[in-house]
């Protein structure tokens, strides 16, 4: 009996070598599962990096992009065939839409897209003021005082502007003081690479009339100084109104 009870007993359980060897095989596989989180984690929370900052870019472009379809063909101050107020270069434009907000009423904005620095480094930033008709012959640059700024994008990544006119020929500014360019391409890079975001687009502006002469322009800018929307504001309807900020 005792044989037999020392020979159940030894068939029962694990040895110790045994319990050894199970040990050891479970630590090569977490050490194995452990190597392959420690490479598979950081490359995950890259990818999921890389599609968050598209999703903000594009979310950015897109408001740029409304923003500038909803540009206006306002002059810039009353006088003898006045040249409108936009001004393009490649890092920024200038121009005036209708007034967005919830506060806003009939007028017009002067809205400036452009590259800043401020405590978190470079930004292409929108600003705006209330337009009002400019005296003749003034500096528009010295006239023009924007506040509200909103950061839409920030560096790395930096904001530039090509325009075309009917002809379809991009050029890095626009200069043509009696009309709109037909269509603004922007385009967003990467500073530290040098790569061009495939995100990038391509906006149409709504207005394309030119600036009326004589006293037909300066009626226009009398109206928008007493909050009334120009007759190029008129021609687009609400579609500046519809543009998402």
């Amino acid at each position: 009996m005792r044989m037999r009870a020392r020979q159940q007993t030894n068939e029962s359980g694990f040895t110790l070598i045994e319990t050894l060897v199970a040990l050891a095989l479970m630590g090569l596989v977490l050490s194995a599962l452990a190597n392959l989180t420690a490479q598979w984690l950081p490359n995950w929370n890259r990818g999921l990096d890389r599609i968050q900052r598209s999703e903000q870019i594009g979310i950015a472009l897109q408001r740029i992009a409304d923003d500038l379809a909803a540009a206006q063909s306002v002059p810039v101050s009353r006088g003898d065939k006045p040249p409108l107020l936009f001004g393009g270069s490649e890092q920024s434009v200038t121009f005036v839409r209708t007034a967005l907000g919830p506060n806003a009423g009939p007028g017009l904005d002067v809205v400036h897209l452009g590259e800043t620095t401020d405590q978190g480094g470079l930004a292409t930033v929108r600003s705006r003021t209330l337009f009002r008709p400019l005296p003749p012959e003034s500096s528009v640059a010295d006239q023009l005082h924007f506040g509200e700024p909103v950061v839409l994008l920030r560096a790395p990544y930096r904001l530039s502007f090509a325009y075309a006119g009917e002809g379809q020929t991009w050029k890095s500014s626009w200069q043509d003081p009696d009309k709109l360019p037909a269509k603004i391409r922007l385009t967003v890079s990467d500073a530290s690479s040098g790569r061009v975001l495939t995100i990038s687009t391509v906006t149409s502006v709504h207005v394309q009339s030119s600036a009326q002469a004589g006293d037909n322009g300066a009626a226009q800018a009398n109206s928008q100084g007493k909050g009334q929307p120009a007759a190029g504001a008129q021609q687009t309807g609400g579609a500046g109104q519809g543009s998402s900020q």
